[in-house]
């Protein structure tokens, strides 16, 4: 694989680095400016090599600045003239790299965001309230695949996408259960949890790791011995970005057969939507591991009366065997939706990789799951988890939600639990949501104009349709996915100490009892509470 490693046109020569700061941030006083020129010094003599780290350094001044930050920007939302840049982008090529950015930024006073894929839905690995250095880690995404012992290392700067190659390259036979989109990087996916197609077979991508390294508060290199089961724990489902860099996992791979089946099956409501939607919500929990079947609901133009809007429910599936097999059980467990086989596509694992992400074209090669580059769109996402089924009259209630005007590109999903997540306890990660759920909701509304009313218009829709959901999901906490990153849910202060009681109006809805485990272990491993944002897991010490 050709890595695309972002560089500026000329390297930085170490002596002109204090010089690159004098054009890049006057505008912010001599306070500012000092503490900028002196980080920049600071670099230079902790890095081992300072002709090494000057290339990969970015200051606002380097024409290469703009494209390195927003190549990786995966919400517009964020990429405004009023949003507050970075004084440097840093992207390491070596771990020592990280290690010198973590121990300047420390000493003057600069707080750091670590960026994998640019995936956080409230940009919170590139944005910032106060002066902030970016850690982009997209020189770091080598992936060692051991198909023998079914294990795989991955730098954290890959994305999911690169990864599923990479395993394709070594078994048919092999695989790995995380997300469907392919740009998304597995730094913070995994430490978020990581759920996908093969969830109720295998559970979250964060089940399957068995090491990591990760560089700490005090510039250290840690394995999985080294740094301790309490602070392992955490960074796999608990938000790394908290207690350190993620530099690389070591991942469990898992078996699939050679041939599966997958299906997508749409549904209007003149064709029983409204039917089919409610009882999948009983079934599809609870029907056979080995398949998986999504639930997609957005609105269309009716095919059956000219000028009239529809929901259609789109019921898409994969099945970890042959067509014959998945016929049956959809026969014996769901007739309603009424699949056939012409319904259904056999295919490898890799190839149901290629099928499910809704913009990678039908004919394109393999080697798209090795591109990077994604459109960055304007939205706002919302989650929630149910517990129990949703009524068919709170269905048709909320159809009408979706033909408010700021509807045109609103889709809700619908992801089934069950399976193996029943059979993993609720403590064995920090992700909570596991025994009793029922299905995962995810919202997300786009738009195209970036104008600050345009965005609060739509904003505030996402928030009354949040509300009406209210009586329908899960409370006490009313439970959230944190890759589904709501802000919300809650915030912290911007200084270095934010309350328990603050922080768990965010904190229980994403990770419930498991958030006091957190606060413990973050208390104990970064007690300054250097590695923050609006929503990491907060020191109790206010030393």
């Amino acid at each position: 694989m050709q890595k695309h490693k972002m560089k500026s046109n000329l390297p930085i020569p170490p002596l002109f680095l204090s010089l690159l700061f004098s054009f890049s941030w006057a505008a912010l006083g001599p306070t500012h400016q000092q503490q900028h020129h002196s980080f920049l010094q600071c670099l230079n003599r902790h890095s081992g090599d300072a002709n090494s780290i000057s290339t990969v350094i970015y200051t606002q001044t380097n024409s290469s600045f703009s494209s390195v930050l927003e190549f990786s920007l995966r919400n517009a939302r964020f990429s405004t003239p009023n949003t507050l840049k970075p004084l440097v982008i840093v992207t390491p090529s070596h771990v020592s790299h990280i290690q010198a950015t973590i121990n300047c930024s420390r000493t003057h006073g600069l707080q750091i965001r670590i960026r994998s894929g640019g995936h956080d839905y409230e940009g919170l690995s590139y944005v910032s309230q106060v002066p902030f250095v970016i850690i982009d880690l997209i020189n770091l995404r080598s992936i060692d695949v051991d198909a023998e012992n079914k294990t795989a290392w991955i730098q954290a700067g890959a994305t999911i996408g690169e990864l599923y190659y990479r395993i394709a390259e070594k078994s048919s036979t092999l695989a790995f259960p995380a997300g469907v989109c392919p740009t998304v990087g597995v730094g913070g996916h995994f430490s978020g949890g990581g759920y996908g197609m093969l969830m109720r077979k295998y559970g979250l991508a964060a089940d399957q790791i068995i090491d990591a390294q990760l560089v700490d508060v005090n510039g250290k290199l840690l394995d999985r011995n080294s740094m301790g089961e309490d602070l392992f724990w955490a960074i796999r489902g608990g938000g790394a970005a908290s207690f350190g860099v993620v530099v690389a996992w070591k991942v469990k791979l898992v078996p699939v057969p050679s041939t599966l089946t997958v299906f997508t099956v749409n549904r209007t409501l003149e064709e029983n939507g409204t039917m089919l939607v409610h009882k999948w919500q009983s079934i599809a929990p609870k029907i056979h591991e080995d398949l998986y079947i999504r639930l997609f609901l957005r609105a269309v133009n009716s095919s059956q009366q000219e000028g009239k809007r529809t929901i259609q429910a789109s019921f898409v599936s994969l099945y970890l065997g042959r067509a014959d097999e998945l016929i049956d059980l959809m026969q014996e467990s769901f007739p309603e939706l009424g699949i056939v086989k012409e319904d259904c596509i056999e295919m490898s694992w890799i190839q149901s990789i290629m099928y499910f992400p809704s913009d990678i074209p039908e004919d394109a090669p393999l080697e798209i799951l090795l591109n990077r580059t994604g459109s960055a769109g304007i939205f706002k996402g919302k989650s929630d988890y149910v517990t129990q089924t949703i009524p068919e009259t709170a269905l048709e209630d909320l159809w009408q939600r979706f033909y408010e005007d700021e509807t045109e590109s609103l889709e809700i999903l619908f992801s089934p639990y069950g399976g193996n997540m029943d059979d993993i306890p609720e403590t064995e990660t920090p992700y909570s949501h596991r025994a009793g759920i029922l299905f995962n909701i995810h919202y997300v509304v786009g738009w195209s104009e970036e104008d600050a009313s345009e965005s609060q218009r739509y904003i505030n829709f996402m928030r009354r349709l949040y509300r009406y959901m209210e009586p329908y999901v899960s409370k006490s906490p009313r439970r959230a996915y944190m890759n589904y990153r709501d802000l919300d849910l809650g915030t912290n202060n911007n200084g270095p100490y934010t309350s328990y009681k603050q922080a768990s109006k965010w904190g229980l809805p994403y990770f419930d009892k498991n958030f006091n485990r957190l606060v413990h272990v973050k208390t104990l491993v970064d007690p300054t509470n250097f590695f923050r944002h609006q929503q990491s897991i907060p020191s109790l010490s206010r030393g």
